[in-house]
């Protein structure tokens, strides 16, 4: 750790913790710690008050990391270690020159973009625009594909709007039965569950739906240990009991939706009895969540990428928002659907132009009134736009099949993150330029030729939008170290050496927020009645907000959904195999997730010291009967082998997982990279790969 990295521009400055999508607010203060510096959790923001989580309280740690990189590095082609310190306008003008001669030679297209869910909402916007823009390419898209894609597409489907949450947090303690289904809110968003245990506190029922029994497992009333795939299976069999047993909301479901009659036909031969049979989940299980949801007063289904992250995703996403909606619990007090997004800013992530076929506030880069209304914000023709581009993982094809040239990563390390990540380590390789813009040499720097210094949560005004679609200031806490420079600063300077600088003149980071908010105006995500002085007087303001006198949305679909005759869509699921089923040769399901001492790659908290000792290294969780199958003794470790490839790990054998179902955590790169054998099949609306089910062997290892 080196204390004399950064230095506080005030006394007591405040910030938001950098980590999961709640945002916390926190603040930093002078202390006797070795770096001389503390983080306290702030009394003033209004989402979890008070409180932060073991990885909110440690933020500091890899802002201050002695591994930091300080000054823009760059290495020759076949030398991936040995790195050299260049100036800045080095770096700007050779990347530029390199990139002009790859654009001559191959077009436009011949440069990617791969952005994060965890940049400010103005970086994001200025990403998206840099790329179509100053590179003219239509090659963009981020990590947020691998977390909130599915939920997203069925949200537009369903409601025909994409916030995370259709109900503000503070309506969860409202709610008389709440369903929380692949999702791990007890690690994965700690500072979640006192809203939970108040509304538990209150009378309300909790039930779990995951293959793991899990810390959030521990508080609910029911918990159904499905085998990951059989979502859509069991939420048929809910919504056949409701239907056979005239549990629904009648008449909202005739004056507020259509497709009534379609589900009712698809969830026809899912009784109970069947599902059990499916599913293993016992008939009078079914029958009470079922009875217990539609009976209930109010009531929340909150999903997460249990059960997105598969082909299947959305369909199966759209199954547990029709049991919101046939019950009519929607756009009122204590009742919503929420998918609980995972990246600190995974929601504004995807809403202002990283997304491959989005603009800014949410509009698709193929509408010709999008592309007119964006093109005349940024000053430019709208035939100079580009069209969509494709997804993340297929971008990264394209690299492997050598049709981008030239990638440049900002806030995220695909070489972890991604599936099947041997092919992405393989398409790095190939790339003739790689330009890695982070704070650390992450697994996916190592193969980057230039490595440039950006900045951290705690140095980058900005602003964010969080899991319930609440868009807050995050101030400027610290000085940036070294010779690191805003992040915001690195793409106008690149958008300035490639010639186009005159499209990116802006007086600091207020001025994008402000071009931003104009270039949302009249899109589904409206920013354009939010300012900084709101924000900053307000704490907070929910979107969709069309006008500076209006006061945010906190509560969506309270008279109308968001489709052109505003009635809301049921869909009829049917459900479908996974990709990779088991079979005799592999057949058992390898899942992955996270934990609660880390997050994403682990390129930052991997870093943390405090958080890192609870959890130095992945542990797979077995079942005793898959222990006792394969002769697990004490000490053994296992192997675990798909169709790409296989590792090894240290075991734990416990009761509270599926007994065909293996899990491991995904937050490591190298030999402990789960992420080699992942399955890369991608769904076939929201191309969201199928990280939670891979067909896997296991065996001991002595």
């Amino acid at each position: 750790m080196k204390s004399a990295l950064l230095t506080l521009p005030k006394e007591q400055p405040s910030s938001h913790c950098c980590f999961c999508s709640m945002q916390c607010g926190l603040e930093i203060m002078p202390s006797e710690k070795t770096s001389g510096l503390t983080i306290k959790p702030s009394p003033n923001f209004p989402v979890a008050t008070s409180r932060l989580c073991q990885k909110g309280l440690n933020a500091l740690d890899h802002v201050l990391h002695a591994d930091r990189i300080l000054e823009p590095l760059t290495r020759e082609i076949g030398e991936p270690r040995r790195w050299r310190t260049v100036s800045w306008d080095h770096a700007f003008a050779d990347i530029a020159e390199r990139i002009q001669g790859l654009q001559a030679t191959y077009g436009p297209d011949a440069i990617g973009v791969y952005g994060g869910g965890s940049l400010t909402n103005e970086v994001s916007y200025l990403l998206g625009k840099f790329t179509r823009v100053a590179l003219r390419s239509k090659y963009i898209d981020y990590n947020g594909r691998y977390c909130m894609s599915s939920a997203a597409a069925a949200s537009n489907q369903a409601f025909g709007i994409d916030r995370g949450m259709t109900m503000p947090l503070t309506e969860v303690p409202n709610a008389k039965y709440i369903i929380l289904a692949g999702t791990n809110i007890a690690e994965c968003q700690p500072t979640m569950m006192p809203y939970l245990l108040e509304a538990k506190k209150k009378g309300a029922v909790i039930v779990t739906i995951d293959p793991r029994n899990t810390m959030t497992s521990k508080v609910a009333d029911i918990h159904v240990r499905l085998q990951p795939g059989f979502d859509s299976v069991f939420i048929n069999g809910l919504l056949h009991v409701m239907v056979e047993e005239k549990l629904v909301h009648h008449r909202f479901i005739e004056e507020r939706t259509v497709g009534f009659e379609q589900l009712k036909e698809a969830v026809k031969p899912f009784t109970p009895a069947r599902v059990e049979e499916l599913t293993g989940v016992l008939e009078a299980v079914t029958r009470t969540i079922a009875r217990g949801f539609a009976k209930a007063e109010t009531g929340i289904v909150l999903t997460a990428r249990g059960l997105e992250q598969q082909v299947n995703g959305v369909e199966n996403t759209l199954n547990y928002i029709n049991l919101s909606l046939i019950t009519g619990k929607i756009g009122r007090k204590g009742c919503g659907y929420g998918a609980v997004t995972g990246q600190a800013n995974g929601q504004g992530g995807r809403e202002h132009g990283q997304k491959a076929d989005q603009l800014p506030g949410y509009r698709l880069i193929e509408d010709p009134a999008a592309r007119e209304h964006v093109a005349k914000v940024w000053g430019i023709d709208p035939s100079e736009l580009p069209g969509k581009g494709v997804s993340a993982y297929e971008l990264l094809q394209k690299i492997d099949e050598g049709e981008i040239k030239a990638l440049i990563v900002l806030g995220s390390n695909p070489l972890v993150s991604s599936p099947n990540n041997r092919m992405v380590e393989r398409a790095l390789q190939k790339l003739e330029l790689l330009v890695v813009v982070d704070m650390f040499e992450t697994e996916t720097a190592r193969y980057a030729h230039y490595l440039l210094p950006g900045s951290s949560f705690a140095e980058a005004e900005g602003t964010m939008t969080n899991l319930e679609g609440r868009v807050f200031h995050r101030q400027k806490a610290m000085e940036l170290p070294g010779n690191s420079r805003l992040d915001f600063h690195i793409i106008c300077q690149l958008a300035e050496a490639l010639g186009r600088g005159t499209y990116f003149q802006y007086a600091g980071i207020e001025d994008v927020f402000r071009e931003l908010a104009a270039a949302t105006a009249g899109g589904k995500a409206d920013y354009s009645g939010i300012t900084y002085e709101r924000l900053q007087e307000e704490k907070g303001i929910f979107w969709p907000c069309p006008a500076p006198n209006h006061p945010g949305t906190p509560l969506l679909f309270e008279n109308h959904f968001n489709h052109s005759d505003g009635k809301a869509r049921l869909f009829g699921i049917k459900p479908k195999m996974p990709a990779e089923p088991i079979d005799s040769d592999y057949p058992f399901v390898l899942t992955t997730g996270r934990l609660a001492n880390h997050y994403l790659s682990g390129a930052q908290t991997r870093r943390t010291e405090a958080l890192n000792k609870k959890a130095p290294v992945p542990i797979a969780e077995i079942h005793p009967w898959l222990a006792k199958r394969i002769g697990l003794s004490l000490d053994n470790k296992i192997r675990i082998t798909s169709r790409r490839g296989s590792l090894i790990f240290e075991v734990k054998v416990t009761e509270g997982i599926q007994p065909r179902t293996v899990f491991v955590p995904f937050h490591w790169g190298d030999e402990h990279s789960i992420n080699q054998l992942t399955n890369d099949a991608l769904d076939p609306t929201s191309r969201m790969p199928e990280f939670k089910i891979c067909a896997v062997k296991v065996e001991r290892v002595e």
